[in-house]
């Protein structure tokens, strides 16, 4: 008979979870021994990193990860990636040790004294096993908790004790559907309404991509003619950003983002909330006169959405029947934006840094971004062209993209594409997170990483502007060395002052077979938060 270990591991293989990303504790070295030679452990120095480095693997491979957490003390260090997990869509199923049943009753050390609660509200489920035999089972339902859409984090806690007995039976591993359905009757009053349209608009997200609906957004974009326009508040694209119908993304603000819309008197957003605002800006929702449909696969999006009408399906089959269902509009597509290249500054800018990494990288890598000060000047330099190319948190919490850009390099690894991946991430951000850099040297990972070095936590200082917020203490960040950073971790590194040596470098960084952290020193004038 097997093992409760054993049990697990074998439902964990047949499911395709066979990497596990992880920070181990001694709650959890049970349910680790003996470890499967065909399993892999991609160790993450802090619990934080490890949930980060699953989430960017999940992302780029639209599969579930496996992540394996100390008790307690562990999911504390973890939340604040699972909240970015949770507002990703990223499937992962986190795991966790307890301590022994026979001394839970007494609150022994390193006691996870609510489990159910730790990670909430930021997991779609959290159990821990009653009896020792119901954790395989539990995998099972954790998987397909993860995958249903909308698609997010679980959470597992599983006494140490319970790995050594037995295990009766295994569950039976089932399938299910991890998209909704979409259809002409379901959208009908969608449809109705973009064709009686004047100037209707498109709000695509990145729940389009995830839904494998990139192309079909495509298609609807340019059979309606109309302008499409990115979610409020970053995160994936849904969209191409190269495109001439593509008219950037929409401020984060209620007042500005309604004065935004004027001009279309229908607006469709598809696989994005309605919407996540911050700051606040007082104003009318829509202009007068607008009319709103929010197409999603999430119901408690649908739910919270102050304007519109909502319909529940899958974003990105919907894109595909809406493009099906319409006749091709008549009317002039929207002038293209016109864009203006900088010019090199005496001082190297996040507008001339970004602009010059667009200019080298390959025109199929991979951008994994966490520099909130200047993500729209990121995005406006760097447009994403391809489905899963960009990749970038959307809950806000700093500690994301340095270890999610470890993940996504391994699975394009794994998924056979090795794409240059290049992580862009900020001197606050990095340092979250900056063990990451350890798992991506230990797994042979060739990423750039371009930490843009302002010396201060500058989406602060630009909210404390806009707050009218003077004299707030530890915004700035002076003495950090990310070059002998990168060096106690494993991996060379260099530093960039001049805009001349800029191009050399980051080009060169590039080309290399290794992990190669660029530290590039940049003007710290504040920029506007709107």
């Amino acid at each position: 008979m097997q093992t409760v270990r054993e049990a697990f591991f074998q439902v964990a293989r047949e499911l395709g979870l066979t990497t596990i990303f992880g920070n181990p504790g001694s709650t959890e070295e049970p349910f680790l021994k003996d470890f499967p030679a065909d399993f892999r452990y991609v160790l993450a120095l802090q619990e934080a990193p490890a949930v980060a480095m699953a989430d960017g693997y999940a992302q780029r491979t639209g599969r579930p990860a496996l992540v394996n957490l100390h008790t307690a003390a562990g999911m504390g260090n973890a939340v604040g990636n699972i909240e970015s997990a949770w507002y990703n869509r990223a499937p992962l199923i986190i795991t966790a040790g307890q301590q022994t049943r026979e001394m839970l009753l007494l609150e022994p050390y390193l006691t996870n004294v609510s489990p159910h609660l730790v990670p909430q509200p930021f997991v779609k489920w959290a159990y821990e096993t009653v009896r020792p035999e119901d954790a395989p089972a539990a995998l099972m339902r954790a998987y397909a908790a993860a995958v249903l859409p909308p698609a997010g984090p679980v959470f597992l806690s599983i006494p140490m004790d319970d790995c050594d007995r037995p295990c009766p039976r295994l569950p039976q591993i089932r399938t299910v559907s991890a998209t909704l359905p979409a259809d002409t009757d379901t959208l009908r009053p969608v449809i109705d309404a973009l064709a009686g349209a004047d100037s209707p608009a498109l709000i695509i997200g990145g729940a389009v991509d995830r839904s494998g609906g990139w192309d079909h957004a495509v298609t609807l974009a340019e059979k309606l003619r109309c302008a499409v326009v990115g979610r409020p508040g970053g995160g994936r694209p849904g969209f191409p950003e190269t495109h001439r119908l593509y008219r950037g993304t929409l401020p984060p603000a209620i007042g500005p983002l309604g004065e935004a819309l004027a001009g279309h008197d229908v607006v469709v957003v598809i696989g994005a909330p309605v919407f996540r605002y911050y700051p606040y800006i007082p104003g009318e929702y829509l202009p007068v006169g607008t009319r709103l449909f929010q197409i999603t696969d999430d119901p408690s999006e649908a739910a919270r959405a102050p304007v519109g009408q909502a319909v529940l399906a899958d974003p990105g089959r919907s894109c595909a029947v809406l493009a099906s269902a319409l006749p091709a509009a008549q009317r002039n597509s929207p002038t293209p934006r016109a864009s203006q290249p900088p010019v090199r500054p005496a001082q190297i800018t996040a507008e001339w840094l970004y602009r010059v990494v667009h200019t080298v990288r390959p025109p199929d890598s991979v951008i994994v971004q966490e520099s909130l000060s200047t993500a729209q000047k990121l995005r406006e330099q760097i447009p994403t062209a391809r489905s899963r190319s960009f990749f970038s948190m959307s809950s806000g919490v700093l500690g994301f993209g340095l270890p999610a850009a470890v993940g996504v390099a391994l699975a394009e690894r794994d998924e056979g594409s090795n794409r240059t991946v290049i992580c862009i991430v900020g001197d606050g951000a990095a340092n979250y997170v900056i063990q990451a850099l350890w798992t991506a040297v230990q797994q042979q990972l060739p990423i750039l990483f371009i930490i843009p070095r302002n010396g201060a936590y500058n989406i602060l200082k630009s909210f404390a502007e806009l707050l009218q917020t003077p004299g707030v203490p530890g915004l700035d960040l002076p003495g950090l060395d990310f070059v002998a950073l990168a060096q106690g971790y494993g991996c060379g590194g260099e530093r960039v002052t001049n805009p001349e040596d800029l191009e050399e470098a980051v080009g060169r960084g590039i080309g290399l077979d290794r992990t190669h952290p660029i530290e590039v020193t940049i003007d710290s004038t504040v920029p506007p938060l709107i």
